[in-house]
């Protein structure tokens, strides 16, 4: 080897030119024979074993082998060929400087970190693809896992790069780290607890990728799609993104509706606001008249009778409405949609059904009606309200009943 790099040198010098000049010319000249030899041989060795890994992969039932392609790993380890030729051949092609063997080993070491980080970082996303792609983990933080690896190969690359560039120990950069463990701590505070965030996250399975969450501080209102070391990235329901830190999800309080999701149905929990001046008590014409309606028409009957033998039996004065038991409208009302929600098709009727009367107010009294849909996605839940609350916005006059509506007539 050392006839073939100094080959230029003696042909130099028998032609009669001066020795310093020989060098360096003998040196330019074999650096470019090396860079395009090292060139033209790692694109011959990269296309083989792409070449041959690309088959296999494809021939491979394995997913793992196409996401390590994916990746380049292989484009990282063809270079593996061409570095050590070079770390072979480049000392002896500077024999004649030795004062430059110390640089060559620091470059040598930089460039053999440099490209075992980028080898350890090809694999590390690989195995992140092909987790992702496995059903039981697509829900699961596994970017805050592989940044975190990242980050220990980075510093481990820094401290060796150090340690070649200053000819000191490893162990006494190590030492230099224990000492500044302290400011460490305060650069890398927010890794540290979006990095414990993230474990807390998974074992306690607060939150997954595909979770529907809001977190009004920050504006959140939407789908997790990403879960890393740093962030959490919620895409709203606008297209939005918010991005939250990670281990604000284990100190601060937002919203899962995963639990709904999950369940058999999405709740509905509206209120109707009854002009509180159109609320009495029925009429026996009122009563009969109600009788027409079929969804209470059995319930009228029966609790006409239980309060006409209470009031015969209690000798009742009923000249006076007011007068013993009544049905008022806005019970029967209630009890109408009470009937018609568990009548409802789009209603789970496994879940709570209930129309409750809430605390009259300035603006009337409130008539909750508190059920599920057993249909959940968003654009259907919609529809489902919609067209329950439709019918029983048309169905309030046949009690006698009004809506309140704020009348801006007397300020005009």
């Amino acid at each position: 080897m050392e006839k073939f790099t100094r080959h230029f040198y003696k042909l130099l010098i028998d032609k009669g030119v001066e020795q310093n000049m020989a060098e360096y010319l003998n040196i330019i000249i074999g650096l470019l024979i090396l860079l395009v030899s090292l060139f033209l041989l790692n694109r011959i060795i990269k296309k083989v074993l792409l070449n041959l890994f690309n088959k296999y992969a494809t021939r491979s039932k394995n997913t793992f082998d196409d996401y390590l392609v994916k990746n380049k790993t292989f484009d990282y380890l063809s270079h593996i060929i061409p570095l050590s030729i070079s770390i072979w051949v480049l000392p002896k092609l500077f024999i004649a400087f030795p004062f430059t063997e110390r640089y060559l080993e620091i470059l040598f070491d930089i460039f053999i970190i440099a490209l075992t980080i980028w080898i350890v970082r090809s694999i590390l996303r690989t195995f992140r693809d092909f987790l992702k792609s496995i059903e039981s983990f697509k829900d699961k933080p596994i970017d805050s896992y592989v940044q975190v690896f990242m980050i220990i190969a980075w510093v481990i690359g820094a401290i060796f790069i150090f340690s070649s560039l200053t000819g000191k120990s490893i162990w006494t950069f190590l030492t230099a780290l224990g000492a500044m463990s302290a400011v460490i701590l305060l650069i890398f505070k927010d890794t540290i607890l979006g990095f414990v965030a993230s474990i807390q996250v998974a074992v306690n399975d607060t939150v997954r990728i595909g979770d529907w969450i809001t977190m009004d501080k920050y504006g959140a209102d939407g789908d997790v799609v990403e879960i890393n070391l740093s962030s959490v990235k919620v895409q709203n329901f606008d297209k939005t993104i918010t991005t939250i830190p990670t281990y604000h999800l284990t100190s601060e309080s937002f919203r899962n509706w995963r639990g709904m999701m999950d369940s058999g149905g999405r709740r509905i929990k509206r209120a109707l606001l009854i002009k509180t001046s159109s609320i009495k008590f029925l009429s026996e014409d009122d009563v009969n008249r109600l009788k027409n309606v079929e969804l209470i028409k059995n319930y009228l009957d029966q609790v006409q009778q239980q309060i006409n033998a209470y009031n015969e039996e209690n000798h009742i004065n009923k000249e006076i409405l007011i007068n013993g038991r009544n049905l008022s409208n806005l019970g029967v009302f209630r009890k109408y949609v009470e009937c018609y929600l568990e009548n409802h098709p789009y209603i789970n009727h496994e879940m709570t059904i209930m129309s409750r009367q809430l605390a009259p107010t300035a603006q009337g009294t409130p008539l909750e009606i508190y059920a599920f849909s057993n249909d959940k996605v968003w654009k259907n839940y919609e529809k489902i309200v919609a067209d329950i609350f439709d019918h029983l916005l048309s169905a309030i006059p046949f009690f006698n009943l009004e809506i309140f509506e704020l009348d801006y007539s007397h300020k005009k």
